[in-house]
């Protein structure tokens, strides 16, 4: 990488000496080596960025994306989800075990850790809480630790035996390890479509009732105050769960959950066209959900925003909706979302940089003179497409594809490595 000098861009980061402030920033050798208001080029071999009107800050780092290595490389392999994801803004993914096999032992969890190493994004696995994710036995769990997984779920598929939920939080809880609930009841929404609702009923479909949600919320706070874990909620959707959790902080149990970035942009109006890129899990709700959710990420209830990024093959979601595969790609789409939902920079920084790092205890990079450059670099207003030429991932599966989106990643420099989309 050749040494790069970032001009004029506002620094954000909390804690920051120079927060707020326009600044330029002189890397070299991947290290940042000079951060003031107005440094003039000594050399001929450097790489100008133009930073004017544009915020610089460490990467972002996503609590839950999909990538389909190992056996669904089809979806999306390791390499490419880190070319997205680097487009995208981020410098560190944590990839969730909804693969081919899962990640349910130190095997699959070296895969991923040995596959991704070296590369510009940072990317740390999720190992399973049960074998196969069936939900029956409770995997290696301290085993995967060592080998590098960051935290266990079972994916996309909710943990529906309360005893052995129960044990996963307490075996976690004995070194330091981080369970993430999927918070669904299957019992309750099986069979869902979309979100249940006035516009099920109009569209004639089987809707899931935010009470398949709010259920498994509230089940496992009691087994995280029972044990006295730690438990991590991904992808929250309803008004419901934010009250749940909203109390359950003020009760002093050691929660945290995130959000998916579509949930708070698109409501369940969009299915009217039965678009399948409209087809997630949790499903898109209400406007009075997303009014919650917002207000739930400002009141600090929620402590971070997810891309949930699902890639698929092109025959999983151009067919009738009943059959098509829930998700999206949402890695290249995640900063767009939240300008939309009317999230300021300074939130932006808050959801997508620090208290996702937070919950999983990583260090946030520090952008200090003698650093190793971690940061990106983007554009509040500029627009952009996202088009076959610009998409990164191997699927093609959102709603705003072809559309023009306001913010841009201009930059992100990680490992001595740049990715700049132009």
């Amino acid at each position: 990488m050749d040494n790069i000098l970032i001009s004029s861009a506002q620094l954000i980061l909390p804690g920051h000496p120079q927060n707020g402030k326009i600044v330029d920033i002189l890397i070299e050798k991947g290290c940042i080596s000079r951060i003031a208001p107005n440094i003039k080029p000594t050399t001929k071999k450097l790489h100008i960025v133009d930073g004017k009107g544009a915020v610089v800050s460490a990467g972002f780092f996503d609590l839950h994306a999909n990538f389909g290595e190992p056996g669904l490389e089809t979806k999306e392999d390791i390499t490419t989800g880190i070319a997205a994801a680097a487009a995208g803004g981020y410098t560190g993914v944590a990839v969730y075990p909804n693969t081919n096999p899962p990640i349910h032992s130190r095997s699959e969890v070296a895969l991923v850790v040995n596959t991704a190493k070296g590369n510009i994004v940072d990317v740390y696995p999720v190992g399973t809480i049960s074998k196969k994710r069936e939900g029956k036995e409770l995997a290696e769990l301290y085993d995967m630790q060592k080998a590098g997984a960051i935290a266990f779920s079972d994916g996309n598929q909710a943990v529906q035996q309360a005893g052995l939920m129960g044990r996963a939080l307490l075996y976690a809880k004995g070194f330091e390890g981080l369970v993430i609930s999927f918070a669904e009841d299957e019992t309750v929404a099986g069979g869902h479509q979309m979100n249940e609702g006035q516009m099920s009923t109009y569209l004639g479909m089987k809707g899931k009732p935010n009470l398949a949600e709010s259920l498994m919320v509230s089940r496992d706070l009691f087994l995280a105050e029972y044990n006295d874990a730690r438990v991590h909620f991904t992808c929250i959707s309803t008004a419901e769960s934010v009250d749940l959790i909203k109390k359950a902080k003020a009760k002093g149990l050691k929660v945290t959950c995130d959000v998916a970035a579509h949930n708070l942009v698109y409501t369940d109006e969009e299915v009217v066209g039965f678009d399948s890129n409209f087809k997630v899990n949790p499903p898109l709700r209400t406007k009075k959900d997303i009014k919650v959710l917002l207000k739930g990420l400002k009141e600090g209830t929620i402590d971070a925003v997810v891309s949930q990024h699902t890639p698929h093959e092109v025959e999983y979601k151009n067919v009738e909706f009943h059959i098509a595969q829930e998700g999206i790609v949402g890695l290249q789409t995640t900063l767009p979302f939240l300008i939309r939902a009317g999230l300021t920079p300074e939130d932006i920084i808050r959801y997508l940089v620090v208290q996702p790092r937070q919950v999983v205890g990583k260090d946030i990079p520090t952008l200090e003179e003698g650093s190793e450059a971690n940061l990106v670099l983007f554009d509040m207003h500029a627009k952009w497409r996202l088009t076959a030429a610009t998409n990164k991932s191997k699927s093609e599966n959102s709603p705003v594809f072809g559309q023009e989106l306001i913010g841009k990643v201009k930059l992100v420099i990680n490992h001595s490595q740049l990715v700049e989309n132009k």
